[in-house]
């Protein structure tokens, strides 16, 4: 019997797509009905999510006044998923994640109505919102991965790459309103009724959540229970470079550069004192460059590893340079442009993940892209705070989009030293023209008497052989004709 077309192979990773889709296929995802109905409950969650966190960061500046307690808000939201993370994995592979995610979303809505009424009645300290930050990064622990599976088993396989585009970029257009609404809440009637609003927003997820078509859902078989799983995964995802890399750089970004709310808050309130409207503005700057990377990365026609190293170096610099803006115009323009380097490599490690993984063990391998992803930022919270209090706030800014950039750095140089790049500088009419591409077979190794003088060691080339010197050498040749180099014209 042959199985349908849509049915996940059982250890097989997901075909790569190779060409780039045509204009009218960039949100093909959308075509799915489910996928629709499931994409706008997430266009309502997202907008409130990014309204309570912002809400949630400044209440806390305004109850303590200390940049340090905000980086201990985020920490404290996503510690767990540090301690619990992969367990989380091992769970999402067991079970179903339609209900898992209808268990989490409820969750959500019970914390985010308890935090509204703490925030409404003026009873709410610092204490109480650490609190709940905690009990959030406890249920993210499961709604996280479970999210990012379940979009598979929404899609199916053909189309993956084009659902996490949409994913991404509804995220973004929910941190494009969200902050800049509840900037004007804040301004208005205050933080409390940002939480209010999540809370009603976790239930209509949990209405259309189970209001699917079940019949239409290409479910992924549950792992069976047994000892080791948990290690499996982990040294999966560490056999795969396309898998153990991008986690790689991941981690270091999360840990400095998604730190954006920590340094925003403080550009806000002691650089540039515009207050909440004005940290709600300066989020909102970041997300319209996001979602235009979204947006963008639903033309990618591949994704290779390049593209992340390239992509977490090019963000880095960026970050960094916002760091040396002179006001508050260009500090905002160059946001944009960090916004949309950021989610262009985020999405596109995130779909390199996945279609580099078996759909088997693939909650447990998205367990740990989601545990460096949300847990560094629980180490790098209250490093940026320190950080800020110590030597300011610019000086931040520069270290959170410097660090990243070295690691692209040493990370292209480890994959070059391994075989898989090499830097070649082509000379053509005396302009020197530099590209990334794969390495020779048996470049690196030592090189007999008599080599070519025109290629450095190192794989490193300075120049190209001629049409004439390839054709010297072709099949059928015989004797030890040395070939001829033409000068470059």
């Amino acid at each position: 019997m042959t199985p349908p077309p849509n049915a996940f192979p059982p250890t097989a990773p997901l075909p790569i797509q190779t060409r780039r889709p045509p204009w009218r296929h960039t949100l093909i995802a959308l075509s799915v009905p489910n996928f629709r109905r499931f994409t706008a409950s997430n266009v309502i969650a997202m907008t409130s999510g990014w309204m309570q966190r912002i809400a949630q960061d400044w209440l806390v500046l305004e109850l303590t006044g200390s940049v340090t307690a905000v980086g201990i808000t985020v920490a404290m939201q996503f510690a767990p998923m540090l301690l619990f993370g992969l367990l989380g994995g091992v769970i999402v592979d067991r079970c179903s994640k339609r209900m898992l995610m209808m268990i989490t979303q409820g969750t959500y809505a019970l914390l985010s109505a308890l935090l509204a009424v703490l925030t409404l009645s003026g009873a709410v300290e610092a204490w109480h919102i650490f609190a709940i930050a905690f009990a959030t990064g406890l249920v993210t622990v499961i709604d996280n991965p479970a999210r990012q599976v379940f979009v598979t088993e929404i899609v199916g396989q053909q189309h993956l790459r084009n659902a996490i585009s949409v994913n991404s970029s509804v995220f973004q257009l929910g941190g494009m309103v969200g902050p800049a609404l509840s900037g004007v809440l804040l301004l208005a009637v205050g933080a409390g009724w940002s939480f209010a609003i999540n809370a009603v927003a976790c239930v209509v997820v949990v209405l259309t959540l189970w209001s699917l078509r079940t019949r239409d859902l290409i479910r992924i078989p549950p792992a069976p229970r047994r000892r080791g799983q948990l290690a499996e995964g982990l040294r999966y995802a560490r056999s795969k470079p396309t898998i153990l890399w991008p986690v790689v750089l991941v981690a270091v970004f999360s840990v400095f550069g998604l730190t954006m709310p920590v340094l925003l808050a403080a550009f806000a309130s002691d650089v540039y004192d515009v207050g909440a409207g004005g940290y709600g503005l300066f989020n909102s700057m970041v997300a319209i460059g996001a979602l235009t990377g979204a947006l963008l990365s639903t033309r990618r026609a591949t994704v290779r590893l390049r593209t992340i190293v390239v992509g977490v170096g090019i963000t880095g610099l960026l970050q960094a340079t916002a760091g040396l803006m002179p006001g508050i115009a260009p500090f905002a323009a160059v946001l944009v442009t960090v916004g949309m380097a950021s989610l262009l490599f985020q999405t596109a490690a995130n779909s390199l993940v996945q279609l580099s993984s078996n759909v088997a063990i693939r909650g447990r391998v998205m367990s740990v892209y989601v545990l460096v992803l949300l847990g560094g930022q629980a180490v790098g919270g209250p490093l940026m705070g320190g950080i800020v209090e110590a030597w300011g706030v610019h000086v931040g800014m520069v270290v959170s989009g410097g660090v990243p950039a070295v690691a692209a750095v040493v990370v292209a140089a480890v994959l070059a030293r391994r075989g898989q790049l090499t830097l070649e500088v082509v000379v053509r009419r005396h302009v020197p023209r530099v590209r990334i591409t794969p390495r020779a077979p048996g470049a690196g190794r030592p090189r007999p008497a008599g080599a070519d003088a025109g290629t450095t060691g190192g794989g490193i080339s300075r120049a190209r052989r001629s049409r004439g010197g390839a054709a010297a050498r072709r099949p059928g040749r015989t004797g030890t004709r040395t070939p001829r180099v033409r000068s470059p014209r």
